[in-house]
């Protein structure tokens, strides 16, 4: 049987790159799978290569009701989640913090950060009456340690993640949630070749 036969994930950030991997081998692995991006076309691209265990729903991760709708069309399509994966992500401003635009610097949290803390909020509820589900969350090497990103506030923001990561754990622990992040460092993705 397969490892995560019946189980049904929710995959942001699936148009492309880890997202799109991720949420094939889910598929594979028997779970049922929505997955999101801002990308139409590319989402239901993904969806129909994957295949009758994919479904795509269009969001953008910054919008509560966006991230609301995407948990709400997996309820009402599969009645429980089992796993979130937030991975969304984008590019953040570069350069020295003297030069930081501020537009930038709330644009880079909200798609980095803000979608993360958006994607806990509306599963945990599901979860916590499940007393199942894991939480993935997609954090950076760039997170741990200073250097490895080309943006001070990339890095700052993935430091975030995991930080808000072992706090909602400790938290969703006690109704038998697992939340845990993952730090990748480069991988040849098409948003780390724009990098």
């Amino acid at each position: 049987m397969a490892r995560l036969q019946d189980k049904v994930c929710i995959v942001t950030g699936a148009t492309s790159g880890i997202g799109k991997r991720t949420a094939e081998v889910f598929a594979a692995e028997g779970a049922k799978v929505v997955i999101a991006g801002r990308r139409d076309e590319q989402g239901q691209a993904v969806a129909q290569a994957i295949g009758a265990r994919c479904d795509f729903v269009r969001t953008d991760v910054t919008q509560e009701a966006h991230v609301k709708a995407l948990v709400d069309f997996t309820m009402a399509r599969h009645g429980r989640v089992d796993c979130l994966f937030n991975n969304a992500g984008g590019p953040a401003p570069v350069g020295g913090i003297e030069g930081i635009a501020v537009e930038g610097f709330d644009a880079a949290i909200a798609v980095l950060l803000r979608s993360v803390m958006l994607g806990m909020k509306h599963v945990a509820p599901i979860m916590m009456r499940q007393r199942s589900g894991s939480i993935i969350n997609n954090g950076s090497i760039a997170g741990i340690r200073a250097g490895y990103s080309s943006s001070l506030i990339y890095g700052a923001a993935k430091a975030a993640v995991i930080h808000l990561s072992e706090c909602v754990a400790m938290q969703l622990g006690e109704h038998s949630v697992r939340v845990n992040t993952i730090s990748p460092g480069g991988i040849a993705t098409g948003i780390f070749g724009k990098a």
